[in-house]
């Protein structure tokens, strides 16, 4: 660079900056200068300015200066940022698409969510308030009576009459646990007792669902829910009467099961020759269960004549008042061989039971005990009868 001059050098600055100058105006008449439709424009434009003679070397340096210069005084231009009014880029819009895959303006975002979660989430249905008492109805005899209609039965809720909605008498498919005492008392009786329970099964309806809970120290469960009465007769063959009685535990263990059930009525049938001695849950917590539960419970009690222990005393006191506070009832024999009859008598009755159905008229949402009586009301000309049916209901606290 020893060859540059001081004239030249001021020659030199005075051609950039006129250079830069006109360079800057240029590109600011161009930019601003917008459209509301982007575009691009490519224009041609010459500006002159007049060069010293110069060498290769010069030349080229003069070159080199002039593109840094040009680089430092466009970058000012281009950083600027525009109007916003003068710059309008609008989203592209394709007029081909047909009617129906256009968006529909009027569909807001969250309703669009809203159907996509409707297709995808669970339904939850609504719970109805819809109370179902199932009603037994026997003569003076002890016999089963069929044929009443919805006009015979009233039903109160404290003491207020409700209006039957639902009146049915039909036999409907059933799940049922058979909660079967295996303790060690059993064994003079174990084999009347098993051919109880084939003689019930014989009255079972085809679309019936069984459970099987052996009992003695401590409940355990023999069968799962099954169809196949054959099959749960099977396990109960090799059941070995031995230890001592955990009714409580057993009827506990019954019921937890019946979550499982897949129909509505449900029932359990317990078949015992004593009352309780070896249960972690007491007689109060067992009643208490039953009454939250919407299982029947029939209970049939073998006993001695002559009760030795205080436990098969209270064993009949305890099953009765189990069963009746469930709506079933409670059969007590002393004669092994009428096992089979009375077991066949109840499967009938499950058979033939009357089911009604109501609204509360102060339907409370409290989660507390609402008794519940059933009057009957029975053609002239007929004798005496009873009515078996369930003490009440615990109220949703929802």
């Amino acid at each position: 660079m020893s060859g540059f001059d001081d004239n030249y050098l001021t020659q030199l600055l005075r051609t950039c900056d006129t250079i830069g100058n006109r360079f800057e105006d240029f590109m600011a008449r161009h930019i601003r200068r917008g459209s509301s439709r982007p575009r691009v424009i490519i224009r041609r434009t010459s500006f002159e300015c007049k060069l010293p003679n110069l060498s290769l070397f010069q030349a080229f340096s003069f070159l080199f200066v002039i593109a840094v210069l040009c680089l430092l005084s466009g970058i000012p231009t281009f950083a600027q940022t525009p109007d916003v009014d003068d710059i309008h880029i609008a989203p592209r819009v394709d007029t081909d698409k047909p009617d129906n895959d256009k968006p529909d303006n009027n569909v807001q975002p969250n309703a669009v969510m809203e159907d996509t979660v409707r297709m995808h989430a669970p339904t939850i249905r609504s719970k109805v308030d819809l109370v179902l008492v199932p009603v037994t109805v026997t003569d003076p005899m002890n016999r089963l009576v069929t044929g009443l209609d919805k006009e015979n039965f009233q039903v109160f809720e404290g003491k207020e009459a409700q209006d039957v909605r639902h009146f049915s008498s039909e036999d409907a498919p059933i799940s049922l646990g058979v909660i079967f005492d295996m303790s060690g008392s059993m064994s003079s009786k174990v084999e009347r007792a098993r051919e109880a329970v084939t003689e019930f099964f014989k009255t079972a309806n085809p679309q019936d669902e069984f459970f099987l809970i052996a009992f003695a120290d401590k409940p355990q469960e023999i069968s799962d829910f099954t169809q196949s009465v054959d099959d749960l007769q099977g396990k109960l063959i090799y059941t070995v009467p031995k230890g001592r009685t955990a009714l409580l535990d057993a009827i506990y263990l019954g019921i937890s099961k019946m979550r499982q059930a897949k129909y509505p009525k449900r029932a359990l049938l317990i078949i015992s020759d004593g009352g309780d001695n070896h249960s972690r849950y007491n007689e109060g917590e067992i009643k208490s269960l039953v009454k939250e539960a919407d299982v029947m419970v029939y209970s049939i009690g073998i006993y001695d004549r002559y009760m030795s222990t205080p436990e098969e005393q209270l064993g009949p006191a305890l099953l009765n008042d189990v069963s009746e506070l469930s709506g079933g009832r409670s059969f007590t024999i002393d004669n092994p061989n009428d096992l089979a009859d009375v077991a066949t008598k109840i499967g009938i009755e499950l058979r033939n039971q009357y089911v009604l159905g109501y609204r509360p008229k102060n339907p409370g949402h409290d989660g507390k005990w609402h008794k519940i009586k059933v009057k009957l009301l029975p053609p002239k000309g007929l004798p005496p009868l009873h009515v078996y049916a369930k003490t009440g209901y615990y109220a949703s606290s929802q």
